[in-house]
């Protein structure tokens, strides 16, 4: 999956953010034939990354993408949002961090930080926290979803809990129109909720692609959270209900 094409690479951003796209829509946003686009979306939909129907493709249905094509999405809003949260780690820290790809972004960005301890059921960033010097990573036990590249299942929930860290940091699946925060299966949320219970300080890492997508398994609230980072300014619902919850919010400025 990671030697999909820029084009190919634009139409899954394209799909994630609108929902559905047309065979034809997609030919004339690109200028080329029906035929060659039917050639990509072939191949995404070959990967997993998208869903055929008829006349046009879809995100799959009442599932996440594959890892690997959700790394590719928002990759910009993704180091913003990143480099924004790098900010508030001092070295010394402790991090418990979730499944997903804004959490590997955002971890990538503490490269220079010394001395900080990872705990996480997300394979990605074990394997790049091992790679730096002083750093030390803890690991539940547990298959691993191939797909997904993580672990999941009630003795992540033990291993979270086995611990209290300085920060909880997490993605998720969606975010509902009243707040509550959404994700793709029960293991999910239950890893989740077990990082935010078991830190001193949660922050949720938020593209706003997030507000509004539908995701099926609830768990948590905006307003129980200590620190949201976002890439865009929060719808005024949120926003207003996270500043009575005194929750702090950072806008993430993009980077070059």
């Amino acid at each position: 999956m990671d030697s999909f094409s820029e084009r190919q690479r634009e139409i899954l951003e394209r799909v994630s953010g609108l929902g559905h796209l047309t065979i034809e829509s997609c030919a004339q946003i690109y200028g080329v034939s029906p035929q060659t686009i039917r050639r990509d979306v072939n191949e995404l939909c070959a990967a997993g990354a998208l869903r055929r129907v008829h006349g046009g493709v879809e995100l799959p249905q009442n599932e996440n993408l594959q890892y690997t094509s959700r790394r590719m999405l928002n990759g910009a809003a993704k180091r913003a949002i990143g480099h924004a949260f790098a900010a508030h780690v001092p070295s010394g820290s402790s991090l418990a961090v979730s499944i997903g790809t804004t959490p590997e972004y955002a971890i990538q960005k503490l490269r220079h930080q010394s001395d900080l301890m990872v705990l996480t059921n997300n394979l990605n960033i074990a394997l790049f926290a091992c790679d730096q010097e002083g750093w030390s990573v803890r690991v539940p036990g547990g298959a691993v979803r191939a797909g997904d590249r993580d672990i999941l299942g009630p003795q992540v929930e033990d291993f979270f809990g086995r611990y209290q860290v300085d920060f909880g940091v997490f993605g998720v699946g969606g975010v509902a129109e009243d707040g509550t925060l959404l994700d793709f299966s029960e293991d999910e949320v239950a890893a989740r909720i077990a990082i935010s219970r078991n830190c001193r300080r949660s922050v949720l890492l938020l593209d706003s692609t997030k507000f509004g997508r539908s995701a099926h398994v609830r768990g948590g609230h905006l307003s129980e959270l200590d620190l949201v980072i976002c890439d865009a300014a929060l719808p005024e619902q949120h926003r207003a209900a996270l500043e009575n919850n005194s929750v702090d919010v950072v806008i993430a400025e993009a980077q070059p």
